[in-house]
């Protein structure tokens, strides 16, 4: 069965817009840089439910054979079983890439 790695590559927090929110706004809980999961097509444990949404698409495309890099993608991504994608969270978005593992590939999920 294909799955697929999720990373989280990078986190940010626009604080200007900081006058838009009740609480002082930090990066994004849910989540911190380097952290790994493998998933298939279920949304993995600890996964934040609107990042997951986000990302379904992709994850979704890449697991049943699509890519990033033919077609109307034509050259976006090098390799066509990448993708990088982020949150829609205009505040807080954070950054991940997503990844279709090859049978032998052994990836370890780090929560």
């Amino acid at each position: 069965m294909v799955k697929i790695q999720i990373t989280v590559l990078k986190m940010y927090v626009f604080k200007e817009y900081q006058h838009y929110c009740n609480e002082t706004i930090e990066k994004c809980p849910a989540f911190r840089e380097g952290q790994v999961f493998v998933t298939t097509y279920e949304k993995p444990d600890g996964f934040c439910d609107w990042a997951w949404r986000d990302l379904y698409p992709y994850v979704a495309s890449l697991m049943t054979g699509g890519n990033f890099s033919e077609g109307i993608f034509d050259g976006w991504m090098k390799d066509k079983d990448t993708m990088i994608a982020g949150c829609t969270d205009g505040i807080r978005p954070v950054v991940f890439e997503l990844r279709r593992l090859k049978e032998n590939d052994s990836a370890g999920v780090q929560v």
